[in-house]
């Protein structure tokens, strides 16, 4: 029996920009192992000498993330192995955090739970105009605990509150209304946007952007610990009956 594909991530760089890109068959979305190369190589792009800006996107013309792994979610049996699940976005977004170099994401589709997080942990995100968003956690019977302190961040508390609880799809524009989003553009217009900004950051001054990048996550030193607390809540909360359910349920209509 053939082995299922596992996705892939890789990194690139070209004139001072660091390009990493990731990819799943399944909707783009991020299993364990992929979460864990898409925090190695934004460690090792942010200590590349000849990067100055890291641009973060995902393969193909369909979804930009569609979140978490649900196969893996699935075997959760454990409060352990569920924190353990969660905390692999947690570890990513740390990453881009103390990453010296800004983050630009390229988001080319739908967009869904822990990607979302992704977008919010960058400093920069360029959106297609159908680039739809819906945190879905409350969906299947846990909640945005991981992701929520940057998402929360980024756009405040009442915009991440509003997308918590109701977890229906949200236009781009919604998106960029509320700061997501830094710009929503024609899809024909998305590459030229994205290299345009990655081209004009990689020519300035390096020191510059790294103090810059300091101010925007202050406030932010305890996050290592916020996030694992917060895995651990979604780590339980994902053994509950009422969860179980909704999970299978989910499945049955993917």
């Amino acid at each position: 029996m053939s082995q299922p594909d596992p996705g892939n991530v890789t990194l690139d760089v070209t004139n001072g920009v660091a390009t990493i890109e990731f990819s799943h068959p399944k909707g783009n979305s991020l299993p364990g192992p992929l979460l864990q190369r898409l925090g190695e190589c934004v460690d090792e792009a942010g200590t590349l000498p000849n990067v100055a800006v890291v641009v973060l996107r995902s393969g193909g013309v369909g979804p930009f993330c569609a979140g978490a792994s649900f196969d893996e979610l699935r075997a959760i049996d454990s409060p352990e192995r569920g924190a353990e699940f969660f905390s692999g976005f947690a570890r990513v977004i740390l990453a881009m955090r103390r990453c010296p170099r800004f983050v630009i994401t390229r988001v080319q589709g739908k967009v869904a739970g822990g990607g979302i997080g992704l977008v919010a942990a960058s400093e920069y995100a360029i959106a297609s105009e159908d680039s739809a968003l819906r945190l879905s956690e409350l969906a299947v019977g846990i909640g945005p605990f991981v992701v929520g302190p940057v998402i929360e961040r980024r756009i405040g508390r009442a915009h991440f509150a509003a997308m918590a609880v109701d977890v229906e799809w949200r236009n781009a524009q919604w998106g960029e209304r509320c700061g997501l989003f830094a710009q929503v553009t024609a899809p024909l217009g998305l590459d030229d946007a994205v290299n345009t900004l990655a081209r004009r950051l990689a020519g300035a001054n390096p020191e510059a952007m790294t103090e810059m990048k300091r101010t925007f996550w202050e406030g932010t030193d305890h996050w290592p610990e916020l996030l694992q607390e917060r895995a651990a809540i979604s780590g339980r909360l994902v053994l509950s009956e009422h969860t179980r359910r909704a999970i299978a349920a989910f499945a049955a209509r993917a």
